[in-house]
């Protein structure tokens, strides 16, 4: 296999990764809110899929691949029907769900920056449709179930970590190692969401201000 063919295998693998991680992702939030098999299948698609689908309109090189590549869409309806049929709840849930939303988070930064880059884009678009790839799906299927999207704010450091993975991504790419750079940003990325987790870091908020125009204080939430 030539080198061409061994990064298009590996960005298809990892990129794969990512579409089940998230797809699974999407049915545990349908279950959260006591959907039917539809509303698994649409939530599962929306968050699987739809951060490559916005990645591939804005490049606008052809039709997504998650159109004219069934194994996305099989692969994101099967991990709705595991969702559906399996219980994502409880101590062993709570100790998977953020490896998996770690993982899903960091391979598709990499597989965005990857893409972007190969288009024939610089670094920056390929930084900016990283992290949209990455983070784009929970948005839309955060908005589909009228919840303000998790990269908004009041959470762990997400996006944040999406940036350096496609960040790593470029970097390396940089340097003439593509296969390296998905899984160097693959792991950055998802190492950092979990330690942001267990540290529980998150950005600043918004300044707020009284009537009189003096900043006011935040509780600190422990």
């Amino acid at each position: 296999m030539t080198g061409a063919g061994t990064i298009a295998e590996v960005l298809r693998a990892v990129d794969l990764l990512g579409v089940a991680a998230n797809a699974l992702l999407g049915g545990a939030v349908a279950r959260r809110h006591n959907l039917d098999p539809v509303g698994f299948a649409v939530l599962a698609i929306l968050s699987g899929l739809g951060g490559g689908l916005l990645r591939d309109v804005l490049l606008q090189k052809g039709p997504p691949v998650a159109l004219t590549d069934y194994s996305y869409l099989v692969t994101a309806l099967v991990a709705a029907g595991v969702a559906f049929a399996v219980r994502f709840e409880g101590r062993t849930w709570d100790r998977v769900f953020p490896v998996v939303d770690a993982l899903a988070l960091g391979a598709w930064s990499a597989v965005g920056a990857q893409k972007t880059l190969l288009s024939g884009l610089s670094w920056l678009p390929a930084i900016l449709l990283g992290t949209v790839t990455a983070v784009g799906g929970g948005a839309i299927r955060d908005i589909a179930v009228s919840r303000v999207p998790a990269i908004f704010g009041g959470n762990t450091l997400y996006a944040t970590w999406a940036l350096v993975g496609s960040a790593v991504m470029v970097g390396v790419q940089g340097l003439g190692r593509p296969v390296t750079g998905l899984v160097a940003a693959t792991v950055v990325a998802a190492v950092g969401v979990l330690i942001s987790r267990w540290r529980g870091w998150m950005l600043p908020h918004g300044v707020l201000f009284d009537r009189s125009g003096r900043p006011l204080r935040r509780r600190v939430r422990r």
